[in-house]
């Protein structure tokens, strides 16, 4: 078997974005991953220390955990069910299908779909991969951390690292890579759309928060309850993440940005990280003294994404500006 079914992904350095930033902006290509986005990582790792031996997995996702549970059950020769809410565009269905994956759509939100694929896991006996709320997927995802200092060497470290919080999995996978790489004090600004703000919600409140409903259009942001895990690493005082939100509307201009400039279409969900550099977030946080006025290299996380084509970003387009 594959020693892991992630890729080392490319890291590059981009001149739009700098220039905007006023310091080097590298962007970490997570979009390039077999699976789409960098959820393959944390979920390749889990699934080789758990499901070898198993009947199949079942995954809740309305996106890129289920494609990467797809990828990696097909490499594993394991079957895999993914259960989506009915808000997952069409394309993502097909994609998944084209994993060889066996597809449920149940309910509204993630939440419903979720609590399918935990009863699927007792009736049927199979290997629930969770989205992001899991020690082994933290494991995987700081991977990406670890490649990032190799790519840059031991006399550089990022100034601050940009990331999109949907659950926190990713959240806490660069944070465990940060402190793995000796760079605990490297400050994480974490984006979230307004209307998918479940980790904002609980930094503001203080404690877990569950959010109504998810009403923004970054879909594959829709957890209603941020992780435990992510939660605790805002509250220590050993390390600075920053919560911050754009609109919708700030991050589909991000992903049309991106998509001239640097020629990559990427969802929305990634776009709330590029809006950290496009809406002026960075420069904010240092003008408010948040972030060091004198900063040092900016490490974007393009975390990628599977729910996104021309159509996609057109009816976007037309539903955020009508």
């Amino acid at each position: 078997m594959a020693k892991s079914f992630h890729l080392n992904t490319p890291l590059l350095e981009s001149a739009g974005m700098s220039k905007r930033a006023g310091t080097t902006v590298y962007l970490k290509m997570e979009n390039s991953q077999p699976s789409g986005s960098f959820k393959i990582r944390g979920i390749g790792h889990f699934c080789q220390q758990l499901a070898g031996e198993s009947k199949g997995v079942v995954c809740s996702s309305g996106g890129n955990a289920g494609m990467a549970a797809a990828y990696v059950a097909r490499r594993m020769n394991i079957p895999a069910t993914i259960v989506v809410p009915s808000s997952s565009p069409q394309l993502v269905l097909q994609a998944l299908r084209d994993q060889g994956a066996t597809v449920k759509t149940i309910g509204r939100v993630w939440d419903d779909a979720n609590a399918e694929a935990l009863r699927l896991q007792r009736t049927e006996g199979l290997t629930y991969v969770p989205p992001f709320d899991h020690p082994l997927l933290w494991q995987g995802h700081a991977s990406v951390i670890a490649e990032v200092a190799a790519s840059l060497g031991p006399g550089e470290k990022p100034g601050a690292v940009l990331v999109s919080v949907g659950g926190g999995g990713l959240l806490c996978g660069v944070v465990q890579g940060l402190r793995d790489a000796g760079w605990a004090d490297v400050p994480v600004v974490a984006m979230e759309t307004a209307g998918a703000d479940c980790f904002n919600a609980a930094v503001k409140a203080g404690r877990l928060v569950t959010l109504d409903d998810i009403t923004s259009e970054a879909r594959c942001l829709g957890a209603k309850t941020v992780c435990k895990k992510a939660f605790e690493y805002s509250q220590c005082s050993e390390l600075t993440i920053i919560s911050e939100l754009v609109t919708d509307q700030q991050a589909l201009q991000a992903v049309e940005t991106f998509l001239d400039e640097e020629r990559v279409l990427v969802e929305m969900a990634c776009g709330a990280a590029l809006a950290a550099v496009y809406s002026g977030v960075v420069r904010r946080l240092q003008d408010e003294g948040r972030l060091p006025a004198l900063l040092g290299p900016l490490l974007v996380i393009v975390c990628g994404g599977s729910s996104i084509d021309m159509e996609q970003l057109t009816h976007l387009k037309n539903k955020l500006r009508a």
